[in-house]
């Protein structure tokens, strides 16, 4: 996990320790440091964005004169990224879903992101998750375009013991989602996971079909699917999906064959929407929690 970009960023440690602190000595080595994020998948921004808040930290800040200045480095640098990971916003999904139940009202979730990022298996992962905590799920098969949508969702519902409400291929995806809720409704059921379709973000169908679902549906939450392995296509999806549907969290998939993680930490800053969890394999317990301490000592550990 994150191979390329934590060797990277070993070197860029290790250069910093050899020299000193001020403007002069730091700037070259936070250029390699741009660079080398850039390199990893980071944006342009996002990476400037790092080095300034290295730079900040490391100038005038106390460090041995002789000997090892390279604990003093990596916890600037940690501190660093994790500043730029935060997001300005926070979302507790087990929170908001606990709120509704009080409410009597089913908690609708609307599920976007483009075909082959993982969005099937990121929903029936979810439905574990909720499941594992006690909540009750019904799963709306709005992918009603791609070949096979509605029947793998069927497997993963099947596997887990949830209905999935679907219509035929071809049908209006909006009235799918509308009709899971109206079930939900009827029999009592906490959560609402609605799959929609994902064909290319720069297809204007799509975007508008998305725009009726969530209109019709009015989800409490829409969740962008970002597959980490795409790299600067993935904050390009996020920042597109965003303007056109807009969305209030992420769950980024394949972070654990990710060599670079450029793009998880992209995200975030960008859109100023949290990474509710990230996917690390294949398996339903296989959704891990975003937490931005973790993900920058995967970034630093030796």
């Amino acid at each position: 996990m994150f191979e390329k970009l934590r060797n990277g960023l070993k070197g860029i440690v290790k250069k910093i320790s050899n020299t000193g602190f001020t403007e002069k000595d730091l700037e070259p080595i936070l250029w390699d440091l741009q660079m080398q994020l850039i390199g990893n998948d980071v944006s342009v921004e996002v990476a400037e964005k790092v080095c300034t808040e290295l730079k900040e930290r490391l100038i005038g800040s106390e460090a041995p004169r002789f000997g090892d200045k390279s604990d003093v480095v990596e916890i600037a640098l940690k501190e660093s990224l994790e500043t730029v990971m935060n997001g300005e916003s926070r979302l507790d999904l087990l929170e908001k879903v606990a709120e509704s139940k009080k409410q009597g009202e089913p908690y609708s979730i609307m599920f976007v992101g483009i075909n082959g990022t993982g969005k099937t298996t990121t929903i029936a992962k979810v439905t574990h998750l909720l499941q594992k905590n006690g909540y009750s799920v019904v799963l709306a098969s709005g992918d009603t375009y791609r070949a096979g949508a509605i029947e793998q969702l069927e497997e993963h519902g099947r596997r887990l013991g949830v209905r999935v409400i679907r219509h035929k291929y071809g049908s209006d995806a909006a009235a799918v989602g509308y009709d899971a809720i109206e079930h939900a409704r009827a029999q009592g059921i906490d959560v609402v996971l609605i799959d929609t379709a994902g064909r290319m973000q720069t297809n204007r169908n799509l975007m508008d079909e998305l725009q009726k679902v969530k209109r019709v549906v009015q989800p409490k939450l829409t969740i962008m699917i970002l597959d980490s392995l795409i790299g600067n296509d993935a904050t390009e999806q996020a920042m597109t999906f965003n303007k056109h549907i807009g969305f209030d969290a992420a769950i980024i998939t394949k972070i654990d064959a990710d060599a670079k993680g450029g793009s998880s930490l992209s995200v975030s800053y960008l859109t100023g929407k949290p990474v509710l969890f990230v996917g690390v394999g294949q398996g339903y317990d296989d959704l891990q929690p975003f937490n931005v301490e973790w993900f920058a000592d995967k970034l630093l550990q030796n």
